[in-house]
């Protein structure tokens, strides 16, 4: 096979990855610096969480799983969409860091944008 053939193979590999978003893992100083420069954060937590560890002042909170575990992710979007533009870069949090990574996948599948996953949580 020739070389062209190789080139056009990498370009569109290259611009299949281009078309899908990009989940970023963050620890806490980064998220902070991140939300310094008004990247939006979305808390992915129950409203009981909120309660019960406080929130991060301007945080967008917007529940994803239900207590059983349960979501709807097109209306989570569109409630997403009503908060903030979503072709910008966001930052998502949790407890823990794993239910906002599920979301960031979720998300990276079917959107072009940037998700920055708190990996560590609040």
């Amino acid at each position: 096979m020739n070389i062209r053939f190789y080139i056009k193979c990498l370009v569109c590999l290259l611009a299949v990855k281009l078309s899908f978003a990009e989940v970023i893992e963050v620890n806490n100083e980064e998220m902070i610096k991140l939300s310094n420069t008004n990247i939006p954060i979305v808390d992915v937590r129950r409203s009981a969480e909120w309660v019960e560890t406080g929130v991060i002042p301007n945080s967008i909170l917007l529940t994803f799983f239900d207590e059983e575990g349960h979501y709807n992710f097109d209306e989570w979007y569109e409630k997403l969409q009503l908060e903030i533009n979503v072709t910008d870069p966001i930052i998502l949090i949790c407890r823990s860091g794993q239910r906002s990574k599920v979301v960031a996948n979720m998300i990276d599948e079917k959107f072009n944008s940037i998700i920055y996953n708190s990996q560590s949580g609040i």
